[in-house]
C-alpha cells in the first residue's frame, strides 16, 4: 500500500522509524551502571572467539537448539523466498494473490506467537521445538503438491506459526542453557544460524529452482528438512531419555 502511494523513500523511512520504539525501549531497560565482573567470572570467559564458538557448541541443548534454527532456516524459509514464484508460476496469480498469501503467513507468525503465551512453562521447549519444526518442514512439502490456490494461504499460515514456534522455543533453550559470561556469544550464534541459513538457502533454493522448477524445489527442501529436524528430534530425545536413566548425560 505504501509502495503504490507514497514510493519506495516512504517505505525505507516508515521502516526506519519502525526501530525507534524498538531501540527507545532498549535504551531503557539498560541497568542504570555497568555489570561488575568478578575475578571467577573473568576467568571462566572464554579467551578467544574461537574458544568461546567451541565451549559453547560443546553444550547438547545449545547444540540441539542451533542446529534445529538451522536446519528451519536452511530448508524451510525459503517457502518465503519463492512464493512469488510459487504464485506466478503454479498457480497463475496476481499480485493480490501474493498479497493474500504473505498476509496469511504473517497472521500465523502472529498466532503461533500467541499460542506460546498460552502454553505452560513445564512444557519442554525442546520437543516443542523440534516439533514445530517438523510440521513447518510437512506443510512445506504440502505446499510444493498442492494443486488448489484457495490452499495456499492456510499452508503459509501454518508455516509462519509453526515456524514461530521452532524458532522462538529453541531461542528458550538457548537462554536457559547459555553460561552467564557466553550470553552474547550464544545470541549471536543464534542470529547466525538463523539468518545465515535463510542466506543460504535462498541461494541454494534458487539454484535448484533453475533446474528443477519451483514445486520440485521446495518439495526437496521440505524432505530434506523433515529428515534433518527428525534427526535432531531423535537426538534430543535420546540424551533426555539417558540422562532419565543414568542420572547424567552420555557424552556429545
Amino acid at each position: 500500500m505504501l509502495l503504490a502511494s507514497v514510493g519506495a523513500v516512504a517505505c525505507f523511512a516508515v521502516s526506519a522509524a519502525s526501530y525507534v520504539p524498538f531501540i527507545a525501549i532498549a535504551l531503557w531497560i539498560l541497568p542504570p551502571r555497568a555489570r561488575v565482573v568478578t575475578p571467577a567470572a573473568a576467568d571462566a570467559a572464554p579467551s578467544t572467539t574461537w574458544h568461546a564458538v567451541r565451549t559453547i557448541w560443546q553444550q547438547p541443548q545449545i547444540r540441539g537448539a542451533l542446529l534445529t534454527v538451522f536446519i528451519s532456516a536452511l530448508l524451510t524459509s525459503p517457502l518465503i523466498t519463492f512464493t512469488p514464484v510459487l504464485v506466478h508460476a503454479s498457480f497463475d496469480g496476481d499480485a493480490t494473490t501474493f498479497s493474500i498469501a504473505m498476509t496469511a503467513f504473517g497472521a500465523g507468525g502472529l498466532v503461533g506467537a500467541l499460542a506460546l503465551l498460552a502454553i505452560s512453562s513445564t512444557v519442554d521447549r525442546r520437543h516443542l521445538s523440534a516439533a514445530a519444526g517438523i510440521l513447518c518442514a510437512a506443510t512445506l512439502i504440502a505446499t510444493a503438491l498442492t494443486p488448489w490456490r484457495w490452499l495456499l494461504p492456510i499452508l503459509l499460515a501454518t508455516a509462519g506459526a509453526t515456524m514461530t514456534i521452532c524458532n522462538a522455543s529453541a531461542n528458550v533453550v538457548l537462554q536457559a542453557a547459555a553460561l552467564p559470561h557466553a550470553l552474547g556469544q550464544t545470541v549471536s550464534l543464534y542470529l547466525l544460524a538463523m539468518r545465515g541459513g535463510m542466506s543460504l538457502g535462498a541461494l541454494a533454493t534458487g539454484v535448484t529452482v533453475g533446474w528443477l522448477g519451483v514445486r520440485y524445489a521446495l518439495l526437496l527442501d521440505g524432505a530434506l528438512a523433515v529428515a534433518g529436524q527428525l534427526t535432531v528430534a531423535l537426538w534430543w530425545l535420546r540424551r533426555r531419555a539417558a540422562t532419565q536413566t543414568t542420572g547424567h548425560a552420555p557424552a556429545p
